[in-house]
């Protein structure tokens, strides 16, 4: 077999390393850089210039490639700066926003496409050069060639001839926006993502953002004062919650989410902390207005704003309390006037029963008032702040300040319970029984002289009970409930006795009744409905109130009491008719009635029993028969003789009962009801002196509650420090009154005079003597 002679002569291979080489091998690689920057990377070979670039790391000049690729990238960034950049600085628009925005975003668009271009062709060479950057770099101690690129970029680009009106067109695309301008936001995004990545350091934290936040505070600073002057509250509100809104939407969408609490920041200290008060008391459109208008949604923004600023819910809370006291007051003032009028008479004053219905209806009007101001609030509470617990605390402060600025509010309250217990909640389901009750409760709570409460609810339950008045026991045993959660069992302890009172009384009287249908052969007694109450459960204010009755009252009252006695030894009765009612026939000229009178009404109609047809007693006469108590006698004559049903006349004629009146019986009466309740013409709120001597009443009692607290609280604890047992005491009162620590001391003052207590050698503490 013959070998064939090859056409071409196999080359030794080429010897490097010679300066002359690697001058030759930089060159070439040098134009590729260049390819690359002009983007005309299809006709070079990736290969051939990686193993170029590796020959002359091999061959110990890596300095001059280092060297050289760094000098490259620096002419080709400014070229690209001084083709593109520099051309699109904007110019000549100051007067037209629009026109500005589009010169900005073309200078932005110009930044980013040559940012573009620079990362393209660093990714290549970052390549291309890997070699370098895995041997030369880390012994050079100097950056690998991407990081050299950055900081190329930042020197050539990011300079101060570039970097100043770059940020000058971001921060007047923001200010246009601000403006209420459309801006290209993406355009400034992609510019702000190069600033962000540039973090050595960050341009965009050391150059950007400080400018931004400084323009920031110059343009609120100015918007604060033109939204004072030119707006009203709610749309002042509006405005800066837009702002708020505006600047959140900024930051996530082209700055960064980290500039975003200093951005707020401004804003708090420029539009909202310097305005709370004066937005707030802005006349017409402020709060108050707000409130009157029930503008919920305007209150919640006014809320949101303000609780992002320290100063913020403070104000809020002032302004309401504010709010409720001066409504407070308003409210109050009804009870003012009619405290005015009180003891006054003259041609233009109500008297008798107009006048008691005048008071009644002013106790009346100042709960409903009040209650309809607490639904006000509690609506604003509840929609506007969310149920806010400082705000609802401060609600509550300021109606237990103004409810108990007025004195008589405790017996307003119960007064309004007992027209609702009486009349008021017939026809309501039980839900709506439970929701007048809850609000009731709501009020009282307010009040710090609950014993007060107690003293007059126990007066109105009792007269409830005793005249059947009750729309339902339900409904009071439901308020007992409540008062019984809100206070203790030992303040309703005697409330729920009175009602155990009546059941044993019932089952008593029916006891009696078959008593006496047992008996024969004895002349039936007047039939009687007794109610046994027991003396420490009752308010005994009737307890002087006596009369002389008729034989045939008297006798029945006896056979009861013997039978009673029978049944319970040791005990003690004792009549009180100034409470008890009852059923009489009447017979007129014209016919028959069924009269539901007053005891002492009944006795004063059996006065007319034996007389004359048109024969008058006189007052005077009157009184020496039945030896009723002046008060309670003219107003027992003024429903017989000149309420609507007049069973007496009067002489002369008038409304109200004097001393030198006289009365004859009406025969010629008619009505057309068979059956005909006279009730009793009586003030429902108390007299001036009523008031007064209740007042004595309370003062006597808070005085044996509080040495009866003391000296609970001594024998539990023996010793004592003075600061420490007034502290004890006060809180332990507070469920039924303010104790005044004077009179707290007065009490221990006066048991130590009682060896009760003494002092100790420090004269600053007691011991409890047994």
């Amino acid at each position: 077999m013959a070998l064939r002679k090859p056409k071409t002569k196999i080359k030794p291979p080429r010897k490097h390393g010679t300066d002359q080489s690697m001058q030759d091998t930089w060159a070439a690689l040098a134009r590729a850089i260049q390819e690359i920057h002009n983007h005309n990377t299809s006709k070079l070979s990736f290969e051939e210039n990686f193993r170029y670039a590796y020959n002359l790391v091999l061959h110990k000049h890596g300095e001059m490639l280092y060297k050289g690729v760094r000098d490259l990238i620096a002419k080709n960034l400014d070229r690209l700066a001084k083709e593109q950049i520099i051309p699109a600085f904007p110019s000549g628009a100051e007067g037209d926003p629009t026109l500005r925005s589009q010169q900005g975003e073309r200078l932005l668009k110009s930044f980013r496409r040559v940012w573009d271009d620079h990362i393209d062709s660093m990714s290549k060479l970052r390549d291309l050069l890997k070699y370098m950057d895995r041997s030369y770099t880390p012994h050079a101690q100097v950056p690998q060639i991407w990081d050299a690129g950055l900081d190329l970029f930042i020197q050539h680009i990011l300079g101060p001839t570039i970097a100043e009106p770059l940020i000058a067109t971001i921060l007047a695309q923001i200010r246009i926006e601000r403006d209420g301008y459309t801006i290209n936001r993406s355009a400034v995004k992609s510019c702000v993502e190069v600033l962000l990545l540039l973090d050595h350091p960050s341009i965009y934290k050391k150059k950007l953002e400080p400018a931004v936040l400084q323009e920031s505070t110059s343009f609120y600073r100015e918007e604060g004062q033109k939204l004072l002057e030119t707006c009203d509250a709610p749309e002042f509100l509006r405005r800066v919650s837009s702002r708020l809104e505006s600047e959140e939407s900024r930051c996530a969408h082209y700055l960064t989410p980290m500039t975003h609490p200093q951005l707020r920041a401004i804003l708090e200290d420029n539009l909202i902390t310097p305005n709370l008060g004066t937005v707030l008391d802005m006349p017409n459109s402020g709060l108050e207005a707000m409130i009157d208008g029930e503008k919920y949604d305007q209150i919640a923004t006014l809320y949101k704003l303000y609780s992002m600023v320290p100063l913020g819910l403070p104000i809020i809370r002032k302004g309401l309390k504010t709010s409720v006291e001066r409504r407070g007051k308003e409210v109050n003032e009804v009870n003012q006037d009619e405290d005015a009028d009180e003891g006054e008479e003259g041609p233009a004053k109500p008297k008798g029963k107009e006048k008691a219905l005048a008071q009644a209806n002013a106790a009346l009007k100042w709960v409903q008032d009040v209650l309809n101001l607490k639904d006000k609030f509690d609506r604003v509470q509840k929609q506007s702040f969310k149920d806010e617990i400082s705000v609802q605390t401060a609600l509550n402060e300021a109606f237990e300040s103004f409810i108990n600025r007025n004195p008589k509010a405790p017996e307003f309250i119960s007064l309004f319970v007992d027209e609702h217990l009486k009349k008021g909640l017939k026809g309501k389901t039980e839900d709506e029984v439970d929701v007048v009750l809850d609000k009731t409760i709501t009020v009282f709570r307010f009040i710090t002289e609950k014993d007060v409460f107690e003293r007059y609810y126990k007066t109105h339950l009792a007269k409830r009970l005793l005249n059947g008045r009750s729309v339902s026991d339900d409904a009071e045993r439901g308020m007992l409930a409540k008062l019984k959660l809100e206070c203790g069992y030992q303040f309703t302890q005697k409330l729920e006795g009175m009602f155990n009172d009546m059941r044993v009384s019932a089952d008593i009287t029916a006891s009696y009744r078959k008593h006496i249908d047992d008996l024969v052969d004895v002349d039936r007694p007047i039939e009687l409905s007794v109610t046994v109450m027991t003396s420490t459960f009752w308010p005994m204010t009737h307890s002087g109130s006596s009369c002389i009755m008729p034989i045939r009252m008297t006798q029945a009252c006896q056979v009861f009491e013997r039978y009673y006695l029978s049944k319970h030894s040791g005990r003690r009765l004792t009549w009180q008719p100034a409470l008890g009612n009852a059923d009489v026939k009447v017979a007129f000229k014209a016919r028959t009635h069924e009269l539901n009178v007053s005891t002492f009404a009944l006795v004063i109609l059996l006065l007319f029993e034996d007389v004359e047809d048109g024969e008058r007693l006189s007052y005077n006469e009157i009184k020496d028969a039945v030896q009723i108590p002046d008060p309670e006698l003219q107003r027992n004559l003024q429903s017989l003789a000149c309420a609507k049903f007049k069973i007496l006349k009067k002489h002369p004629p008038s409304r109200d009962v004097s001393t030198t009146d006289a009365f004859t019986f009406n025969n010629d009466f008619t009505a057309n009801l068979q059956r005909i309740k006279i009730g009793l013409v009586a003030s429902k709120t108390e007299t001036t002196e009523e008031r007064q001597d209740t007042r004595n009443k309370i003062d006597e009692e808070r005085r044996h509650q509080t040495e009866a607290c003391i000296v609970r609280i001594m024998k539990d604890r023996k010793t004592m420090a003075h600061n420490e047992l007034i502290n004890e005491v006060t809180r332990q009162l507070a469920t039924r009154f303010q104790p005044n620590p004077i009179d707290i001391k007065k009490r221990i003052e006066s048991l130590i005079e009682r060896e009760y207590l003494e002092r100790r050698e420090d004269r600053k503490s007691y011991n409890y003597l047994a």
